[in-house]
């Protein structure tokens, strides 16, 4: 039966690469097809198209890195429209929030052994609705056992190699101190420290820790402030 991997980006790659071994290994009727599989000079466009028509299953296997991944979308669309084909997301590092549609209208698994065995067992009935050669419970099971160790291993490296988020360049001093002017100057307004020191502190607190600020001294409430 014929699975196809989808994928975009080289983690992505990697994910689809350790899966298609992996499948092959559990399920020996399965025949997993990627992207790279196709021949120097050949129609890439036609043996997609082709591979598109006859698979019964398409794996999206998707990250962090490639949730917006256009690539992604027209295949996995292509092949939902695909008579009796079936779709499902493999998410390597997210959760099932993290996906929006419409991708997330398609059922997904996630990088847990749990999930996984419930992803096989679902291709292993596929295999059995085609009338191949399928594994019963307990071969499904000794196999399984047998090769998910390697598969977590190779995927844990790949979860490693994620590609660190560019970091948000922080806001101006000026930015900084254009803020803690306007809470002082709504303080400043209604003279009335006591009613509003709790607020001031606060405010205060909260931008000494979100920008490292160094540690401001409050006054007491007692103490005579003047704002300006």
């Amino acid at each position: 039966m014929d699975v196809l991997l989808i994928w975009s980006g080289e983690r992505s790659k990697e994910t689809a690469e350790a899966l298609s071994t992996f499948l092959k290994q559990v399920i020996q009727a399965v025949d997993p097809w990627m992207s790279p599989d196709i021949s120097k000079g050949e129609r890439w466009t036609e043996t997609l198209l082709n591979t598109l028509e006859k698979s019964k299953l398409g794996i999206v296997c998707l990250n962090s890195e490639n949730l917006e991944s256009k690539w992604i979308l027209f295949e996995s669309g292509s092949l939902s429209k695909t008579r009796d084909a079936k779709v499902c997301t493999f998410l390597l590092d997210l959760t099932s929030t993290d996906i929006e549609p419409p991708l997330s209208f398609f059922q997904d698994t996630k990088f847990e052994k749990n999930d996984v065995r419930k992803l096989v067992d679902g291709i292993n009935s596929l295999v059995k609705e085609q009338n191949e050669r399928f594994l019963d419970e307990a071969q499904l099971s000794k196999t399984f056992e047998v090769f998910w160790s390697e598969l977590e291993e190779k995927l844990e490296v790949i979860v490693r190699k994620k590609q660190p988020k560019k970091v948000k360049q922080g806001r101006s001093d000026r930015d900084i101190l254009e803020e803690i002017l306007a809470i002082l100057r709504t303080l400043e307004r209604g003279r009335q420290l006591e009613t509003h020191h709790e607020v001031l502190s606060e405010a205060v607190k909260r931008l000494e820790e979100e920008y490292a600020l160094p540690t401001i001294q409050m006054p007491q409430e007692d103490s005579e402030v003047y704002f300006g």
